[in-house]
């Protein structure tokens, strides 16, 4: 026994150095104003790069691999002022740092990110989405820019839009099927709730999915992640809407594991900075969260955000000259009351339940089940009503229609009335009367409307036409996160998303009428169809001459059933020198449309089922961090992998036909950046240089052209115009640099230097009702090779100031240069079309060094733009009292922010004559005009 005793002890003495020689690095963090813990902030020693987070008490513990000397902690959370703590680690010792604080980041708020939602702009005409609000969470000095200063000019960080980013909440994909970009009108208002936000800049590791070039974004709204308290706002603006009232409250953890979280809000406005842009939105938030015991816990996220805002549109620079950048054609005056006939209205509620599973210290499963449901509304004048009439010898025939009656349309404007080489004093005159009639009133006449559908017995002539895409989506995932070791960590995930999208035109107002007769006024008999007339015209066989009354479906009326299942894997590894992750996902995607009406144009070929879409795609990632030191890191990563390509872009005319795309195939996607990272206690920089290639990419596009000679065609066509296997490049630089020069004053600057082109000539062709089948020009390319990829200015750069003030007050000014935004070539033009007559050979006096300049991509004009924010916030006992506001374009400066040419005229000589005309072309390009000056007020209580 006494041998066993002495072995016990000499065991027990080896032992106890082990553990009292152990260094460790422990502490707490709080918030400033109100001392409670703040948990899931993110804790890095500089040094190696090394981070755990604070449980839910606000405390972390580093007791592995821990670095000896002097060191630096990093501590960070979204939403929050991110602070450095020096620190010495004796070997043996633990450090002790409790109550290390964090301030509220007011600079940081959401509420006034000058994002732009894609209902601000007419999609139809080109234009797309930017991606501010993808970068709002992101705590990187470059991409902060872009978010909140970059993006009223639609600049797009490397040239991607957000269909190349991915949205989640609570794990789930929000990306819209049918054209793969987030729908931000679906949680927009709700503001307070979404400021805990993790994001992964570009294609780098994260915990969710595979995510994109753009980067992944997880929105998180778990009751139990919502600190107990509530706020209520009053936000003042002239830019989207006028005023906006908000009210939260988050009861923290209950007893019994209970915790909830409610939010109301409320915008509105007559109109924002542009002329007739209503705004009326309501939203409303709830969630509940239940602890299931130690290692389970059930979340319910239920969102209902009602969005219903007036659009405007591109304009020439006529329109402009005359009207100014605050004109919008779409509005008039209706017995008084401002009313816009283009107004989009979104309702589409979300219903989620996340089940989080602590499977044990080290492995996490999250699995989700989501429904969406509701509609997207865009409403329009249809001024195609018909009148059904019966000829002396009992034949049919249909007359009406009516005259476009947009108060911009091109017959209106002074440059249609001076067209003529020579005009005469009366084509002066009439110019002359339309100029003062579009400057004194240019507004859309709603009682000419009424009064034209009044006549007794009539059909309308028009009506409120609202294209409608009513949505019900089903979405479950589940996400695996296990630590295989202290070096090595597993993400996985297995996604499915079933759609069922009913795409038809609501007869929304008959302006006056009774009823609408659902036939096409401007159909024409085929010489070579056995169909005559009275069939072709009709929106559905099924129901010829069918006569339509408000709230019914007309004009087209189908299904998409979309189905997508994807599954992702990822390793992360940490060591001391060097992190790395390599990633992979492969995929699956099926589309297939339904057609609900026989069109009289297709018939055998629209009602029913079109052939159903296959895609496979798949993908692998890779990067790395390689640390020099603390201060330098060195980062890279690279992606190649596939995507299906989008609802829209995959039938060629799904309101009229099951017609597939021709040659549709998934695009391919390869990309690598690599930045170098500085740290220090005053400055924090990156500078990143990357490259992307897209091929096999598509496109289709909408719009009516009088040039189709080089296929023979004299008559205009309303055509699709579809291109595939397009090949873009993009490449370029940027930076991001800031620095600490004292504790109260901050300076920042940021550049980006890209250059986004066409790397091929795609194939083009043209689909239409007004002739049969694929039309090409000769060998069926558009040469857009070099051409620039239109979207917002190639190069942005940024210099700053903010100064924060210990007394909670703070300041901050930023000028902002843009250059090198060039518009959106028409492709019809770059086409063999271009330089064919009518008899399909060259067009007489044809000139190559004209035909260039005709062809000679417009770049825009550089500018600054001056922004400038501050606020202010008291603590009053227990409660907290605050302001910030913003001032956008303090100079007032005036600017394009995109645009694109027509191809109504696409064609040597119609084009070479427009442009020549000593009264400016009568078909010009159609450009979006930057805002002037304007402001955001927010003023909150908080408790």
């Amino acid at each position: 026994m006494k041998i066993h005793s002495w072995i016990c002890l000499f065991g027990l003495l080896l032992v106890f150095p082990a553990f009292s020689q152990q260094t460790i690095i422990t502490g707490s963090v709080i918030e400033t104003a109100t001392g409670e813990p703040i948990t899931e902030a993110t804790i890095t020693i500089e040094e190696t790069q090394q981070s755990t987070m604070t449980d839910e008490l606000g405390v972390f513990r580093f007791d592995a691999d821990v670095p000896l000397g002097e060191q630096v902690l990093v501590v960070s959370k979204a939403g929050y002022v991110s602070k450095r703590y020096p620190i010495v680690v004796n070997e043996g010792q633990t450090v002790n740092i409790t109550d290390m604080t964090l301030e509220i980041d007011l600079t940081a708020n959401n509420d006034f990110i000058i994002s732009l939602s894609d209902d601000e702009l007419n999609a139809d005409e080109g234009f797309t989405d930017n991606i501010s609000g993808l970068l709002q969470s992101s705590r990187d000095v470059f991409l902060n820019a872009a978010a909140y200063d970059f993006s009223s000019t639609f600049f797009r960080p490397r040239g991607l839009d957000n269909a190349n980013g991915k949205v989640l909440i609570n794990g789930v994909e929000m990306n819209k099927q049918f054209n793969g970009r987030p729908q931000w009108a679906n949680w927009g208002g709700l503001n307070d709730v979404q400021r805990n936000q993790v994001f992964s800049r570009g294609i780098a590791a994260n915990e969710y999915n595979f995510g994109d070039l753009a980067g992944t974004t997880n929105i998180i709204m778990r009751a139990s992640k919502y600190r107990k308290g509530g706020r209520v706002s009053v936000a003042s603006a002239n830019r989207s809407y006028q005023g906006r009232l908000m009210g939260s409250y988050s009861s923290g953890l209950l007893e019994g594991g209970w915790s909830y979280s409610v939010l109301a809000s409320r915008r509105f406005g007559d109109e924002g900075y542009i002329d007739g842009t209503l705004y009326d939105s309501n939203s409303f938030f709830a969630a509940v969260e239940k602890q299931l015991g130690d290692n389970h816990s059930l979340n319910f996220t239920g969102i209902y955000a009602q969005n219903r805002r007036g659009r405007s549109t591109a304009v020439t620079d006529e329109v402009n000259r005359l009207k100014g950048r605050e004109y919008n054609p779409f509005w008039g005056r209706q017995e008084g009351d401002l009313r816009n006939s283009r107004v989009r209205d979104v309702i589409e509620p979300i219903l989620m339940l996340n089940h989080f599973w602590q499977l044990s210290e080290k492995t996490s499963l999250n699995t989700n089940m989501a429904y969406q449901f509701g509609k997207i509304g865009n409403t329009r004048i249809d001024n195609g009503g018909t009148q059904l009439e019966i000829g002396p010898n009992g034949e049919t025939f249909y007359s009406g229609g009516a005259r476009n009656p947009d108060p911009a349309y091109y017959q209106n404007l002074p440059s249609y009335h001076l067209r003529f080489d020579n005009p005469t004093p009366l084509d002066f005159q009439n110019a002359f009367v339309h100029q003062q009639e579009f400057v004194t009133n240019g507004q859309l006449d709603w009682a000419d409307l009424y009064e034209a559908n009044a006549l007794p017995g009539n059909t309308a002539t028009y009506a409120i036409q609202e294209d409608r895409n009513d949505d019900t989506q089903f979405t479950a995932n589940t996400i695996l996160n296990t630590e295989i070791s202290d070096k090595v960590t597993l993400n996985a995930s297995l996604s499915y998303r079933k759609l069922n999208s009913e795409n038809f035109a609501n007869l929304k107002d008959l302006l006056g009428a009774t009823a609408y007769l659902d036939v096409d006024s401007f159909a024409e008999e085929d010489p070579q169809s056995s169909f005559v007339l009275t069939d072709i015209a009709q929106s559905d066989t099924n129901n010829p001459n069918r006569v339509v009354v408000e709230g019914d479906r007309y004009k087209y009326n189908f299904e998409i059933d979309a189905n997508v299942i994807n599954g992702f894997a990822q390793a992360q590894f940490k060591y001391s020198k060097i992190d790395f992750y390599v990633g992979a996902n492969i995929g699956k995607t099926t589309y297939q449309r339904n057609g609900l009406f026989e069109n009289g144009y297709f018939i055998g070929n629209s009602f029913g089922k079109s052939e159903k879409l296959d895609f496979s795609t798949y993908g692998i990632k890779g990067g790395l961090v390689y640390k020099f030191t603390g201060r330098h890191l060195l980062d890279v990563n690279a992606a190649y992998f596939t995507k299906a390509p989008s609802i829209r872009n995959s039938f060629s005319n799904s309101r009229q036909n099951n017609n597939v795309v021709t040659g549709l195939t998934e695009e391919t996607i390869n990309s690598i950046d690599a930045s170098y990272i500085y740290r220090s206690p005053l400055v924090k920089a990156r500078l990143t240089g990357f490259y992307t290639n897209f091929s096999d990419g598509s496109d289709i596009a909408f719009y009516f052209t009088e040039n189709l000679a080089g296929l023979g065609i004299e008559e205009d066509a309303f055509v699709q115009e579809v291109m595939t296997n397009i090949e873009r490049r993009h490449i370029g630089a940027e930076l991001g640099i800031e620095a600490q020069i004292t504790p109260t004053i901050k300076l920042k600057a940021a550049a980006s230097v890209g250059q986004y082109t066409y790397a091929n000539n795609p194939d083009l062709y043209l689909t239409s009702d007004d002739f049969p089948g694929e039309l090409r020009f000769g060998d069926g390319k558009t040469f857009l090779k070099d051409y620039h990829v239109a979207g917002g200015p190639e190069r942005a750069y940024q210099l700053g100031f903010e100064y924060r003030d210990p007394d909670f007050w703070w300041v901050g000014a930023t000028t902002n240069y843009f250059s090198n935004a060039y518009v959106d070539v028409s492709a019809l033009a770059r086409s063999e079309n271009f330089g064919l007559d009518y008899d399909g050979l060259p067009i007489n006096g044809y000139d190559d060094n004209v035909a260039r300049d005709l062809l000679k991509q417009e770049e825009f004009n550089d500018y600054f733009l001056v922004n400038i924010i501050g606020g202010k916030s008291w603590k009053i006992n227990d409660y907290f009292v605050g302001f910030f506001a913003t001032i956008n374009n303090v100079l007032d400066q005036e600017y394009k922010t995109g645009g694109f040419e027509q191809s109504r005229l696409a064609n040597y000589n119609d084009v070479l004559e427009d442009k020549s005309r000593d009264y400016g072309p009568v078909f010009g390009s159609r450009y979006f005009f930057g805002n002037g000056t304007t402001y955001y007020l927010n003023l909150y209580f908080r408790f």
